[in-house]
């Protein structure tokens, strides 16, 4: 049985920019994950179907019902409201009270009070107070809450938009097991590779054409990487095709050359008749021309390949970086927090201890609330400790913002990196870009109009290659708001770079990428 049918489905954006075209799916009791860049259409996919709204071009056929995870209420909602119970459950608490009227008895589900304590224990949710207000919640228990609410309507189709992005460990694993055993249909929106791993189907949105790949994302993702060598190979085979070209055309004009030469020397004899001299300059301007155009047509042959081979590459390869090295001696003091602790809103953190020596690569796990951002935030110096000691090589620790808040969207990629790496000179500075791929007027783009992967490399180029390349760089969930190709694109950076990582992320399949030796926990 299909629930949703989507028939030569397009989309475009109020400017008229084509999202993605030609999207033709059928889904019934299966897991389909979406990907594609950010911006690529996934949300409004979602959104259209869960709202009944038309897309741009084709046809969208609910046959069952379909409920779409939300995570974002106003903040003084009470959460029997958000969770759609308040008035079943004071329907139920009149009848018991003797106060029933007839349409209570009528929408009486007697069953919901257990279907919702059952739920909330199941999602990690136990004894969840009805009136708590919405302000008061997590991002991860927001996305619990939106989960509970799912479950109890249970719709025949999901639909969920990034339902990862603010769990930690236990809550992502929570989220693959609740869609594992999910009777009817799912349909995924996420660039959590753990959980595309669990797809019947991976279908990718793009400008340039759907693709839709039996699996999950290690089969997604090798055909994809077959797609990027077969491009690359392409390339390759076009370059020297256009070079044989120029050769052999050159060696046809050298050719020509010496023949007329020859031709002038020996008119030049005067033992020929004007007559025939004339029938052979004649026949020879004539091979010449003929000549002349074959190799235009070869060479506008070989050019028109070679330019379809390179937007291949531009479209289905990543840009790869040039990373500088740090510098980091062996054994140089890069942290250390000894016992610190802090108070926040309240609370008490630590205490804490940490030494990072050397090119150490260290992930800070723990529960959501435990701390992690404030560790982090205290190893780059934005909080001052309690007590205890903090000792950091001053200069040398770069904090990688996860919304690269530190470009200014409306300056070009050059005027930020001389503003953050003060006192290089602009020959240097370009340089330095076009180790991350920012070659020639490449530089000079504004940011605010650049795509999620260049902005992210711009933020890369900044912190890494700057005049002074880091000894430690400290992340907090980098991977959150970035798209499979940028985290691709970040994971490859990470490896190159020989300096030490301090990393809060819940994302393991990203920790193992970048080469995480140890972990440290807190918040048990």
């Amino acid at each position: 049985m299909s629930f949703l049918t989507l028939d030569g489905v397009a989309f475009r954006t109020l400017e008229g920019r084509a999202l993605f075209s030609e999207l033709s799916l059928s889904i019934g009791r299966e897991r389909i994950g979406l990907v594609g860049r950010n911006g690529c259409g996934k949300s409004t996919l979602l959104g259209a179907i869960a709202e009944g709204r038309s897309a741009s071009a084709g046809h969208i056929v609910l046959s069952g019902t379909a409920g779409l995870l939300a995570q974002d209420w106003p903040g003084d909602w009470a959460l029997g409201h958000v969770l759609g119970v308040a008035e079943p459950l004071a329907c139920l608490a009149r009848i018991l009270a003797g106060e029933g009227r007839e349409e209570d008895f009528a929408a009486a589900d007697w069953t919901l009070e257990e279907r919702l304590a059952a739920i909330l224990d199941r999602l990690g949710l136990p004894g969840l107070a009805l009136e708590r207000r919405v302000a008061s919640l997590s991002g991860g228990e927001r996305t619990r809450v939106g989960l509970a609410r799912l479950l109890l309507e249970a719709p025949d189709l999901l639909l969920l938009d990034e339902p990862t992005n603010n769990l930690d460990a236990a809550g992502r694993d929570l989220v693959a097991q609740v869609l594992a055993d999910w009777p009817g249909g799912v349909l995924v929106a996420s660039h959590d590779r753990a959980l595309l791993e669990g797809m019947d189907r991976i279908v990718e949105l793009a400008p340039t054409g759907v693709r839709t790949v039996t699996g999950g994302w290690s089969q997604f993702a090798a055909i994809r990487d077959a797609e990027r060598v077969r491009a690359e190979a392409e390339l390759e085979r076009a370059e020297a095709d256009l070079g044989q070209v120029r050769r052999a055309a050159q060696a046809q004009k050298e050719a020509k050359a010496t023949r007329d030469k020859a031709g002038r020397a020996f008119a030049a004899g005067g033992s020929q008749a004007k007559i025939l001299l004339g029938r052979q300059a004649e026949r020879a301007q004539n091979s010449g021309g003929a000549l002349s155009r074959q190799a235009t047509r070869q060479r506008g042959e070989a050019e028109d390949r070679l330019a379809q081979a390179r937007g291949q590459v531009e479209v289905r390869v990543p840009v790869r970086m040039d990373v500088p090295s740090s510098g980091l001696p062996a054994n140089a003091q890069v942290l250390s927090l000894q016992a610190v602790t802090l108070l926040r809103a309240g609370r008490s953190f630590g205490p804490w201890s940490l030494d990072i020596k050397g090119a150490r690569r260290i992930a800070v796990t723990g529960p959501n609330g435990a701390g992690k951002t404030t560790l982090l935030r205290l190893a780059v110096g934005e909080l001052a400790p309690e007590t205890g000691a903090v000792v950091r090589a001053e200069g040398r620790v770069a904090w990688f913002d996860q919304h690269l808040g530190q470009l200014a969207g409306d300056a070009d990629i050059l005027a930020n990196y001389r503003r953050l790496n003060p006192g290089v000179q602009e020959e240097d500075a370009r340089a330095a870009l076009a180790r991350f791929g920012f070659r020639g007027e490449a530089s000079r783009q504004l940011v605010g109009t650049l795509s999620g992967g260049e902005r992210l490399r711009a933020g890369l180029a900044c912190t890494l290659g700057g005049a002074r390349a880091p000894w430690l760089v400290v992340m907090d969930e980098p991977t959150n708001h970035l798209d499979i190709e940028s985290v691709e694109l970040l994971e490859d950076a990470l490896r190159d770079y020989d300096g030490a990582l301090l990393v809060v992320s819940h994302d393991r399949a990203f920790l193992e990428a970048i080469g995480i030796e140890e972990q440290v926990e807190i918040g048990r």
